[in-house]
């Protein structure tokens, strides 16, 4: 058995991991916080915007550590790491091997994953700690060892986030490639190599300047991008604005339809549906992974609630605005009879916005999925950067040094590799990766659920006035240069 057939065996959705069990676990997990927070996503998301995007237009001054990033800084790192091909080659994707109702799949995942996002990040911050380089770091090893005390578990989670960081940036560079070549028709194996070495060389210039360089690059390219995928796909939308109720009737008519890409009966057809919108859900917002929580913990934010919040809107961006943008665009485009399971999903989003635009939306959908998927694989490789250095803690810091450079160096390699490696294969490998990578996250996340509550609830009276002591970090040594008014805006 080959290892492209190995992977196609693992992601089936009738024997694979991203079947029923692992589809209930990461929706239940999401559904139990959502009610153990009372619907904190609907609740508190005038607060949540308030205190996150209208706070850092009006802020003027933050805090300048060189050790660590702003609030707005930390959540584009992560947010990076979610909006890239997953928003719009994924989307695509998931209309073609699942149909339609895919799309309302993954809103739900996307409904209950901002409280999970939220879960993931509030816990990063509280159980972060410094590095030997003074700088904050966190994620799932750290709320798993601190919180949970099972070192064993987050050394396992450590290795998940490694492989999953590989296959992350397996599916950005090869669309990155894909992208490229469809667009100026030359589909050269050289000119593939050449594009995915650039990108490998881009790469390496920016992670070797940390977190930091990250943060700046990612804090200016994010809501550049995002803004100008939102106006071309406003614009197609309305142009295409007749097949408009149909494309929206097609999501629910379809969610839980019969007939998917490929038909099949019942239960087989409707676990297609479900599968794909969950799998390409997860894999666009990223909510239940924890991946995301190791850039918030770089923040200089110190109210862990506060960039929690950050985490809500980065799913409600990413899902809610981006995928169902994308997803509108495919589905008012054309005709869903033209469309297969066998048409190539990069080719689909190509002809969505060539289209419309002509030559110049064949050549802004090359600039834009580019920068999309570049900014993602700068976010993975930080991620599988800070897996590595708690890996090799217990070493001391030479073996860390060692170990990352070891790391840094094969993943830019292998970025070479993956221009030119089978669309399917990376899909499946970052499909298998990323449900290796949620589970140990979801275990944590259940178990010290009760220590959120307790962080969310003692924020939220601050809030109102009540004198009670700040829950933000779970070690005594943080609290000490640290005051209620300096937290509480």
């Amino acid at each position: 058995m080959s290892f492209s057939e190995i992977l196609n065996f693992l992601t089936s959705s009738q024997f694979g991991i991203w079947g029923w069990p692992t589809i209930i676990i990461i929706l239940g997990t999401g559904i139990y916080l959502t009610f153990k927070l009372k619907f904190l996503q609907v609740r508190k998301f005038p607060h949540t915007i308030n205190s996150t995007l209208i706070s850092s237009a009006k802020s003027v001054k933050v805090k300048n550590n060189k050790k660590s990033v702003s609030a707005f800084e930390a959540f584009s790192t992560a947010i990076s790491g979610s909006i890239g091909t997953g928003n719009i080659i994924g989307v695509t994707n998931a209309i073609l091997t699942g149909g339609p109702g895919a799309i309302f799949w993954m809103w739900i995942s996307a409904f209950f994953g901002m409280v999970t996002n939220y879960t993931e990040t509030v816990l990063s911050v509280y159980y972060r700690k410094k590095n030997s380089k003074g700088e904050y770091v966190g994620g799932p090893a750290y709320y798993i060892t601190n919180g949970l005390k099972l070192k064993w578990l987050a050394y396992i989670a450590c290795v998940f986030c490694l492989i999953a960081s590989v296959g992350m940036s397996a599916v950005q560079t090869n669309k990155i490639s894909s992208t490229i070549v469809g667009s100026i028709g030359n589909d050269e194996v050289w000119l593939k190599l050449l594009i995915g070495t650039i990108v490998a060389v881009l790469i390496a210039l920016i992670i070797l300047g940390g977190v930091k360089r990250i943060g700046k690059v990612s804090s200016f390219l994010v809501p550049f991008m995002t803004i100008a995928f939102f106006i071309l796909a406003i614009i197609i939308i309305c142009s295409n604005y007749q097949s408009l109720p149909f494309a929206i009737k097609s999501i629910f008519k379809y969610a839980f339809n019969f007939k998917s890409a490929g038909g099949g009966i019942l239960g087989y057809a409707t676990s297609q549906i479900i599968q794909k919108g969950m799998s390409r859900g997860i894999f666009s917002n990223e909510a239940g992974l924890g991946s995301s929580s190791i850039a918030h913990a770089s923040t200089n934010e110190t109210e862990p609630v506060k960039q929690g919040l950050w985490g809500i809107l980065a799913v409600f961006i990413d899902t809610f605005v981006v995928c169902t943008l994308t997803s509108l665009i495919i589905l008012s485009s054309f005709d869903l009879t033209t469309l297969s399971s066998t048409s190539i999903d990069t080719a689909v989003a190509i002809s969505a916005f060539s289209n419309t635009f002509g030559s110049f939306g064949k050549v802004a959908f090359s600039i834009i999925l580019p920068v999309f998927a570049f900014t993602t694989i700068l976010a993975w490789a930080f991620y599988g950067e800070k897996s590595i250095e708690f890996i090799f803690e217990k070493f001391g810091s030479k073996a860390q040094q060692i170990a990352t450079i070891i790391f840094k160096t094969l993943f830019v390699v292998l970025i070479v590799l993956w221009a030119i490696v089978e669309s399917d294969i990376v899909w499946n490998l970052s499909d298998v990766s990323n449900v290796l990578m949620c589970l140990p996250n979801l275990i944590a996340l259940i178990f010290l659920s009760n220590v959120v509550v307790k962080i969310t609830k003692n924020y939220f009276a601050r809030k109102k006035g009540e004198n009670l002591e700040p829950m933000i970090s779970a070690y005594k040594e943080n609290l000490q240069n640290e005051t209620q008014e300096d937290n509480i805006e």
